[in-house]
């Protein structure tokens, strides 16, 4: 029964991922077609969305990225970013580009059961290809992904940075954030994005927490960032957490 139980939930989610995939704007279902995402069709759907609604509602500010992988989320970014705007975006994504850090003390079981399986070279890629940080010169292939969609990392609209965030996030103090979007699953690097962002997040931007749901110690960062600063709301927390940045008040 239990077996049965199990096939059927996953033949519903099944259903109710072909479904929402037609909702998804043609970037983004080629982006799922050529396995660039490890992001469920949910997370895609609600990430577009609000890029959709930031251009629409003519939120200023540009687009960052903290997790890359294959590029796929990266890609729908910085394809979208200026549609029916006047004033340019500019993309910037950080990752490591090769095998995640592990996570710390503040993590849970979780986090590090599952950095085991990676490093122990086991981890499963998309629909049987290799695990993104096994890739060797991860770096040139997100390039050339971004090419084969029009896009070009030329370091002043799109911008790859390589490192660890500690070492490559610098932030002049007139930048200003429209998107973040947080995929790096462990605690201190969710903590380390929140907090840089913070105060250069612009007024109804949002930042998107991909593991707020999947990992014990992304969570645990993001709510104690909540707590700690009453400028950001949690609108939703399914698929993934979003944070927007209320509105000054008082003017």
């Amino acid at each position: 029964m239990g077996m049965l139980e199990s096939g059927l939930r996953r033949a519903k989610r099944r259903l109710q991922d072909g479904w929402m995939s037609r909702k998804l704007d043609p970037i983004a279902r080629q982006v799922q077609e050529r396995r660039l995402t490890y992001l469920p069709t949910a997370k895609l759907l609600s990430l577009t969305n609000q890029i959709d609604r930031l251009n629409r509602d003519g939120v200023a500010g540009d687009f960052y990225e903290f997790g890359i992988a294959l590029g796929g989320s990266s890609i729908i970014m910085a394809s979208k970013m200026d549609a029916n705007r006047t004033e340019e975006r500019r993309y910037h994504g950080f990752d490591v580009f090769g095998t995640i850090p592990p996570p710390s003390a503040q993590d849970e079981n979780d986090s590090h059961d599952r950095y085991a399986v990676i490093a122990a070279g086991k981890s499963q890629g998309i629909g049987g290809d290799d695990y993104y940080g096994y890739v060797d010169d991860l770096y040139g292939r997100v390039v050339r992904s971004f090419e084969d969609f029009g896009l070009s990392v030329d370091g002043d609209r799109i911008s790859l940075h390589k490192g660890l965030f500690e070492d490559t996030l610098s932030l002049p103090p007139d930048a200003r954030i429209a998107l973040a979007h947080i995929d790096c699953d462990w605690y201190e690097p969710v903590k380390f994005c929140l907090e840089r962002i913070a105060d250069h997040m612009a007024e109804q931007g949002v930042i998107v927490v991909d593991d707020f749901n999947d990992y014990q110690g992304c969570r645990k960062a993001t709510c104690a960032f909540l707590e700690n600063d009453p400028r950001f709301l949690l609108e939703a927390e399914r698929p993934h957490a979003l944070l927007i940045r209320r509105a000054e008040t008082g003017r």
